[in-house]
């Protein structure tokens, strides 16, 4: 007689504690395009070299200034300088070089349709590149932190010099990987691609040489000089400008690749608003610390370069917008698409920023007319040379006249007629410089304004009449567009 065996009772489950759970919803949370890049790039040859590589430059650099400790007091600044090109050759030439052949791999290998099928989107998909570079820029530092802490012991250097060196090379290659990201989405076709790839190379090797460079030039001037607060305000704006222009750029580069029922406006417009706002705060304050109206004046004309620049992008878009669009945020929503909207919004910013330039320059006792009309005067050139772009490309009946490449083209070739051949012209006739002939030069005329002082009203005023009027009509054209898709 046989018996059967009886089984062992079954092992009880583990019950899932809290980091269980939390590892769970991390990776529900998680952008996936981060998981896959992250795995795909860390197996490669090329991550491995590059890190050992650098790992051994830092290990030599490190022998060689324990054995010249003792031969000058500067060695710790001279060793931070050599760890910090180690580093920074690969976070601000290898890594963004990377994240342009990634993106540019999936226009080559038409690998963009099968991640855009998994439903993603294109802004998730390019946050999921854009962030698995920016961790592995951070993994590299993160092996570099323990060397470049080691000069600190070395006497030349101190902590604040090291931290912010290491916050404006962290933000400098956030820009640089952004920058890659965004220029490869441009490349649609193989001539564009083979243009694109010695564009990219050549902009990442001088500005990994330019980066470095400032760097070392921050580094050596703090340590002969103390921290004021020029220093803290001029710090924390070139911080926000490199990772706000790198926010703007991959915004602007989601947008491009979204499609026109999707909200494709709304992130590129927000961070406009961000970066043009933030930028005149950023100026406010090195006003207030230092108290020079050079400051007002300088923020004035940036201010209008910046939105001459991008408020041509966010201007020009394509007329109108989806029958979604216009049910979900209504007609005068100035995040939703729209040539309309775009335009009021950028006018909108810039009446924003002058007005809070001339409540600083009121609060002077002694002033100086040439900056009022700085502040006054450089937003009418902004408005009339934006306006005109808008109302020559609308009016033109041809339908590639009125696409947003041919309004931005029309606004490059007003402003080159406008600020050149003025000149030119005064040249022949009578001066160069002549107030007549460049009244409304956006270059030669804002110089005559801030060299006129008071007299110059009249060219105010001129500008500005023209300027309104010119804007009218740019508005008039857009609403007139400005029609529901069905």
């Amino acid at each position: 007689m046989t018996t059967e065996a009886i089984p062992a009772p079954a092992a009880p489950l583990r019950q899932p504690d809290a980091l269980d759970v939390f590892g769970e919803k991390l990776a529900d949370r998680i952008n996936p395009i981060v998981v896959k890049e992250l795995r795909q790039h860390l197996r490669t040859r090329t991550f491995w070299v590059f890190f050992s590589l650098m790992l051994l430059a830092c290990l030599g650099i490190s022998l060689v200034a324990f054995v010249t400790a003792e031969e000058s007091e500067k060695v710790g600044l001279v060793t931070f300088f050599a760890f910090y090109v180690a580093l920074s050759g690969v976070e601000h030439f290898v890594i963004p070089y990377t994240a342009y052949r990634s993106m540019a791999r999936e226009q080559e290998d038409e690998t963009w349709v099968l991640l855009s099928l998994t439903g993603l989107g294109p802004r998730r998909i390019l946050a999921g590149k854009l962030s698995s570079f920016i961790l592995q820029g951070a993994l590299y530092a993160s092996a570099a932190a323990p060397f470049l802490l080691f000069s600190y012991y070395l006497n030349g250097i101190d902590l604040p010099t090291i931290a912010i060196a290491i916050a404006l090379g962290a933000a400098f290659q956030v820009f640089l990987v952004s920058v890659s990201v965004s220029l490869a989405t441009l490349a649609e076709s193989k001539l564009v691609r083979s243009l694109l790839h010695f564009v990219v190379l050549g902009s990442l090797g001088i500005g990994a040489i330019t980066g470095t460079s400032i760097t070392i030039g921050l580094s050596e001037e703090l340590r002969k000089s103390s921290i004021g607060p020029e220093f803290w305000v001029g710090s924390g704006s070139a911080f926000f400008a490199m990772v706000s222009t790198a926010l703007l750029l991959f915004e602007s580069a989601a947008s491009r690749l979204s499609m026109p029922t999707e909200p494709y406006a709304r992130g590129p417009r927000a961070l406009f608003v961000v970066q043009a706002l933030g930028g005149l705060v950023a100026f406010v304050i090195a006003w207030v610390v230092d108290g020079d109206d050079d400051i007002l004046a300088g923020a004035a004309v940036s201010l209008a370069a910046y939105l001459a620049f991008v408020g041509l992008f966010i201007a020009s878009d394509r007329d109108s917008m989806a029958k979604n669009h216009w049910a979900a945020n209504g007609r005068f929503s100035l995040l939703a698409p729209g040539g309309l909207r775009g335009f009021v919004l950028v006018m909108l910013v810039m009446l924003i920023g002058t007005s809070v330039l001339v409540g600083c320059y009121g609060q002077e006792t002694n002033t100086d007319a040439g900056v009022l009309n700085l502040i006054v005067g450089a937003p009418a050139y902004v408005t009339l040379y934006l306006s005109a772009a808008i109302v020559i490309a609308r009016w033109i009946p041809h339908p590639p006249w009125q696409t947003p490449a041919m309004v931005r083209l029309v606004g490059l070739g007003l402003f080159t007629v406008g600020s050149g051949v003025p000149p030119l012209v005064g040249a022949v006739v009578s001066e160069g410089d002549d107030r007549s002939l460049n009244i409304l030069n956006p270059v030669v005329g804002l110089v005559n304004l801030a060299r006129d002082g008071s007299g110059a009203m009249v060219q105010v005023v001129v500008v500005w009449a023209v300027a309104a009027i010119v804007a009218l009509g740019a508005f008039l054209v857009l609403l007139k567009k400005d029609v529901r898709w069905t």
